[in-house]
């Protein structure tokens, strides 16, 4: 009874982490890059101003890579403790359910690429701005990983919060839960055209 209880609080925090902060992070991350649309002006500002806020290494760790630590290891717990029933029934939410464990895993490894080519050259030395960003994506492979990386969190993050809302029993019958499957599809659609925008942007 203790395990099972232990376990059901595990998997409600890692759901509501992988929402709240994390992919409000995700959001907020997207949204800055897609200053780069106005030009490189615009982006470095948007950078200096994030790193000029106070204790904004403690609130990266305590708000970003603490709680994205946390749900990357429990959901690679999930991931390959969960059995998957696509070939045998392959509804709709089964792809879905094994589609999240898929961008969940493709997520985790862009996200460590992406805060070592950024924060961990940072911390060594170089200066992340628009320039930086450019260089990288100026490598055709580097476009791939970052479109594959970007879709992938996209996905993850929305299929996410119709997993929150079942999780949590703010979606609890059918008809809630196809209005949410629609609603997590639009967040899909909208927030992937914002990441790809802002990547497109540093393409030269």
């Amino acid at each position: 009874m203790a395990s099972r209880s232990r376990h059901f609080f595990h998997h409600r925090l890692h759901s509501l982490l992988g929402l709240v902060p994390v992919g409000l992070f995700l959001l907020f991350h997207l949204t800055a890059n897609y200053q780069a649309t106005k030009g490189p002006e615009a982006y470095n500002e948007a950078v200096a101003l994030i790193e000029k806020l106070p204790f904004v290494l403690a609130l990266e760790f305590v708000l970003i890579y603490i709680p994205l630590l946390f749900h990357a290891i429990y959901g690679l717990y999930i991931a390959f403790q969960a059995k998957h029933n696509v070939g045998n029934f392959g509804y709709f939410r089964n792809h879905m359910f094994l589609w999240q464990r898929i961008t969940g895993i493709i997520t985790l490894i862009f996200v460590a690429w992406h805060v070592w080519e950024t924060r961990v050259q940072k911390a060594l030395g170089a200066e992340v701005n628009f320039d930086m960003m450019a260089n990288i994506l100026s490598n055709p492979v580097m476009v791939v990983f970052y479109t594959i990386g970007i879709l992938s969190a996209v996905f993850h993050l929305s299929n996410g919060i119709w997993s929150f809302l079942v999780h949590w029993g703010i979606t609890v019958g059918p008809r809630s839960q196809r209005v949410a499957t629609y609603f997590t599809m639009g967040v899909f659609v909208v927030v992937s055209f914002i990441g790809l925008r802002a990547m497109a942007a540093f393409i030269q």
